[in-house]
């Protein structure tokens, strides 16, 4: 049953995350605000609202390992799933200027984040901080994309206007339904994982580092599987690098500021450094103009494989419950 609840609370994260987005895409389409601003706002805090509710569910619940181990063991599947199954369909290419540019954006968020982490709690400044930074991030992207003309933003939200609500009265219907949906989501997985974490006999960290962050991560593997079949590498590496910075500042920094979130120590001890050390892995990628091919895609998924394997065998450090005792 609890494997149940698991797989039911990522659904529904999934289906309601979509009825958020949609409905509040087209409430803003109704009241004429521009795509450029629903792109940058709507579309990009929208599809991040599953991890969020997550993690503030985790905080509040007394859980920090499930929180942290969410945004962290998803920033790790991002870069090592997210990139290298779709690098194995077709060679992911991009504009190697903007990529660099973004994945140092990513490092450093990653690096502040890390740094404030191991002081061995994120509070209520922490959080407003990394809060800022996104905001400074999104607001340079903003005006760099209306300056420079970039219709990246209609891009992205032509699969949302294929199936918007119709009138505003739906509209709302669609937002209530999503963060409603969003809570039972949240409840169902988050008490599933501390279940199964408790009858498996490991720690909640080892849940949150490997199936909660798997669990949400999808959206952003089925966004860069799409792209991949398409021929669209810029989307899929946009993709990644804008995720994992909304997860590292938006997310921790929006939960610590409602409640502090203590970092496990065992996370601070090896998942942040392999975080970090995958976030570092981008950066000579793009410097030297390479593609991410099917050989590198592949060896991005062992590495993954391998950390997974850490994670269940107390390589990683963070031991399991029966080990503990």
């Amino acid at each position: 049953m609890m494997y149940l609840q698991v797989a039911a609370g990522l659904i529904i994260l999934l289906i309601c995350g979509e009825l958020l987005v949609r409905g509040s895409v087209a409430l803003a389409e109704h009241f004429g605000v521009s795509k450029l601003i629903i792109g940058f706002t709507i579309v990009a805090f929208g599809t991040s609202a599953p991890e969020l509710v997550v993690c503030l569910n985790a905080a509040l619940e007394g859980s920090p390992g499930i929180a942290f181990g969410n945004v962290v063991g998803s920033n790790i599947a991002n870069i090592l799933l997210v990139l290298g199954v779709p690098a194995l369909i077709y060679p992911l290419t991009c504009d190697n200027r903007s990529a660099l540019r973004d994945s140092f954006i990513m490092l450093g968020g990653s690096s502040l984040f890390a740094l404030l982490a191991w002081a061995g709690y994120i509070g209520f400044w922490q959080g407003g901080l990394l809060v800022l930074v996104l905001a400074g991030v999104l607001y340079l992207a903003y005006r760099r994309a209306k300056a420079g003309g970039d219709d990246s933003a209609d891009d992205a939200l032509e699969e949302y206007e294929e199936n918007m609500p119709k009138t505003i009265w739906m509209s709302f219907a669609f937002i209530l339904a999503g963060l409603v949906g969003l809570v039972a989501g949240s409840d169902l997985l988050v008490d599933g994982a501390v279940e199964i974490a408790m009858a498996a006999g490991v720690s909640e960290e080892i849940i949150g580092l490997t199936l909660v962050a798997l669990g949400t991560s999808l959206p952003e593997l089925a966004t860069s599987l799409i792209a991949a079949f398409r021929r669209h590498g810029d989307v899929a590496i946009g993709n990644v690098l804008g995720s994992n910075l909304f997860n590292i500042t938006g997310i921790i920094g929006a939960t610590a500021l409602v409640k502090p979130i203590i970092a496990p120590s065992q996370i601070l001890q090896f998942d942040i450094l392999i975080m970090l050390g995958a976030s570092l892995i981008l950066v000579p990628i793009f410097l030297t103009h390479r593609p991410i091919g099917r050989a590198l895609g592949a060896l991005f998924c062992i590495f993954y494989v391998s950390y997974i394997f850490a994670q269940f065998f107390g390589m990683s450090g963070v031991h399991s419950v029966a080990m503990m005792q």
